[in-house]
């Protein structure tokens, strides 16, 4: 079934850009367009959809008051002609942010991404296996499990270090990361520590050796990690 989409922009260009991008995604549906964000404010607390496009600077409400208006929210790519993007895009989660003018290729990779996650919102925890995703730098990333090094607590935001690239940081709890994770593969070692069991090679000194030559320390809270890691 293909995802219901809206889109609401004060410019007519931008929505005919948009509508023919939809029309060439076979998983995409335009449900409405709408130049009036409080007619499209009306219309969403009573429509039902999966991805809302929305301007940021419009003359009556801007796209991030008109998505904190939503009861419930959909996905969210936020469009704009600015690269400066404000804070209150990021506490709202958008999936992804697009700046103007828009070219296909971003847009699809967008899209794809909404796909993609509607996709793991619906497979059980311990089946979805291979990913995570959170929220970072006002988008939604992708993450793979197996390039995860460690995860570090850093008061309200945790920081995903990967084998590739730069660390990920989220605003978001070690608490509510766990809960994201398949039970068993990765483990808190310190109330400021998590890490992937397969990638611990070993303890010594209640210190845990990882495959990258990371070193972390293990606390007194979380030492029946030990016993645990030694049964693997």
């Amino acid at each position: 079934m293909a995802l219901r989409c809206v889109a609401v922009d004060d410019e007519p260009l931008a929505l005919k850009i948009i509508n023919e991008y939809i029309s060439r995604i076979p998983a995409l549906e335009l449900v409405q367009t709408f130049e009036d964000a409080i007619a499209a404010s009306e219309f969403l607390n009573n429509t039902s959809i999966d991805i809302l496009l929305v301007d940021v600077n419009m003359p009556d409400i801007s796209g991030i008051d008109l998505v904190r208006s939503l009861k419930d929210k959909p996905l969210v790519i936020f469009t704009t002609a600015y690269k400066s993007f404000a804070y209150e895009g990021f506490e709202l989660q958008a999936l992804d942010y697009l700046l103007k003018p828009i070219d296909f290729d971003r847009f699809s990779k967008a899209v794809r991404k909404a796909i993609d996650y509607v996709e793991y919102k619906k497979t059980p925890r311990e089946e979805a296996g291979d990913s995570l995703y959170v929220y970072s730098e006002y988008r939604l990333v992708k993450i793979e499990l197996n390039n995860i090094e460690y995860i570090e607590s850093l008061e309200d935001y945790i920081k995903i270090h990967v084998a590739e690239g730069r660390a990920v940081l989220s605003l978001m709890s070690m608490k509510k990361v766990l809960e994201k994770l398949p039970a068993g593969r990765f483990r808190r070692i310190h109330r400021s520590f998590t890490v992937p069991v397969d990638k611990v090679v070993s303890i010594q000194n209640r210190k845990a050796l990882l495959s990258s030559g990371k070193e972390l320390p293990i606390s007194n809270s979380y030492s029946n990690f030990i016993q645990d890691w030694k049964k693997c």
